[in-house]
């Protein structure tokens, strides 16, 4: 293709390279990439994908993130897209430009200066961060699971934390070892349960003085009147049921007002002494995207777009995933922030774009809830799917939710890698797993 042909071709331009992104460049790639139709061009700052999802495996150490991540250089070559490595830092809408923030080395050394990328479509799927709502300390004193490196900082304090504890006998004063984790939705009952699966698993391994029960408290606090608020009552029921079976300290209708370096303070009185802090209490969307230049952002600095996906001031310009806010119709909620609306946006934005080149009009976005799954390790796994039935869902738990829990992942690998790839990689884990130790050990 000449230069002047291609200036001439459509650009569309993704900002994230998370679920819904990646998937939806893909997507592109395939159907207007490869053909030439466009040019497809997905923007993230960093250079390996990893499932947002297992973020709190990772920190458990119950999954190597090697063994997951995806290089974002390899899926563009092999799905017709390009890959600019950089952060989004602001916009121009009258040129059409969006512009990255200089790129810098573990040394603070500048590897890639201040960029500009033009488009004719962009697409903002930058996802969502923990929001601490201002809490005083929380962001000094807690480690917040927004990404890959805050999850291996966290297993590396835990680690050192059991490996401490070797020698708690010989140490005055020490008591059990806390880990409070702020927040009870599914980051936060997911990650206790793995944790208390890590450490079991972990006293095995050697650490002959290092006693899980004994040594190591998990604590959950959360301000809704109970867990897993947004989800029916029942699942939230059972899987408070299954952590409390474990010993694993659950404190609800609890605020918490300030989080220092000796624990966790509530609004009640209460204080949890605490040796690691993990904040998983809401969400928000990148500063960033606040005013950016005039498109319109909700308290949480959410896009607003409307039904078409299209921000509200700017139809050049769409927004999916955690970072947009999107209407379900009069009356009703946004749609929520989870990876299956990502997974749905992408898939019908993907379709609207085509259209679009093809002189047609774009498609609305129906959401569509399929129910929620929440795991709890090897120790049970439950569910709810939508519906299933006339009266509205099905619960359920045990083998059948945790199989359908672990196809959530493979969907996504299907989208991303194709059949065949993901097939491959599944036999790779299952014979890693007979090969390598249950968790992460460094």
């Amino acid at each position: 293709m000449n230069t002047q042909n291609k200036e001439a071709v459509h650009r569309i331009t993704i900002v994230g390279g998370g679920a819904g992104g990646l998937e939806l460049a893909v997507r592109l790639g395939k159907k207007l990439g490869k053909s030439g139709k466009a040019i497809i061009t997905l923007v993230d700052a960093s250079r390996t994908h990893l499932w947002k999802p297992l973020l709190h495996q990772v920190a458990a150490g119950t999954l190597d993130s090697h063994a997951d991540e995806r290089e974002y250089f390899a899926l563009a070559r092999s799905n017709h897209f390009d890959f600019r490595l950089g952060r989004m830092d602001g916009l121009s809408r009258d040129k059409k430009e969006i512009y990255l923030a200089p790129t810098l080395d573990e040394n603070g050394i500048e590897l890639l200066p201040r960029q500009a990328i033009s488009y004719d479509s962009l697409v903002i799927a930058l996802g969502s961060q923990t929001n601490d709502f201002g809490t005083p300390g929380a962001r000094e004193n807690s480690i917040m699971l927004d990404s890959l490196a805050a999850a291996e900082r966290f297993h590396q304090k835990l680690i050192n934390c059991c490996l401490r504890a070797q020698t708690q006998d010989q140490v005055a004063g020490e008591g059990r070892f806390t880990v409070t984790i702020i927040g009870g939705g599914a980051t936060g009952v997911e990650l206790a349960a793995e944790l208390h699966m890590t450490t079991k698993i972990l006293s095995s391994y050697g650490l002959v003085n290092f006693h899980p029960e004994k040594d190591l408290k998990i604590v959950i606090v959360d301000a809704s009147p109970r867990l897993l608020q947004m989800l029916p009552e029942r699942l939230s029921e059972s899987v408070a049921r299954e952590l409390r079976s474990i010993a694993i300290e659950v404190h609800t209708n609890e605020k918490v007002v300030e989080v220092s370096k000796a624990g966790v303070q509530m609004a009640s009185g209460k204080f949890i002494p605490s040796g690691i802090v993990v904040w998983a209490a809401g969400i928000k969307a990148p500063e960033f995207l606040k005013d950016l230049d005039g498109l319109e952002c909700n308290r949480i600095n959410q896009l607003v777009v409307n039904r078409n996906l299209q921000t509200t001031r700017d139809p050049a310009i769409f927004a999916l995933g955690d970072c947009c806010a999107c209407p379900q119709g009069e009356g009703l909620p946004n749609v929520p922030p989870r990876a299956q609306s990502a997974h749905q946006q992408a898939s019908t934005l993907a379709k609207s774009l085509i259209r679009q080149l093809q002189g047609k009009s774009l498609l609305e976005f129906t959401y569509k809830d399929h129910g929620s799954l929440v795991s709890l390790g090897n120790y049970s796994t439950v569910g709810s799917l939508m519906g299933a039935i006339a009266s509205g869902s099905v619960f359920i738990e045990g083998t059948l939710a945790k199989w359908m829990y672990w196809s959530l992942h493979k969907h996504h690998q299907v989208a991303v890698n194709g059949l065949f790839h993901t097939w491959l990689s599944t036999w790779a884990e299952t014979i890693d797993r007979v090969r390598n130790p249950r968790i992460k050990l460094h």
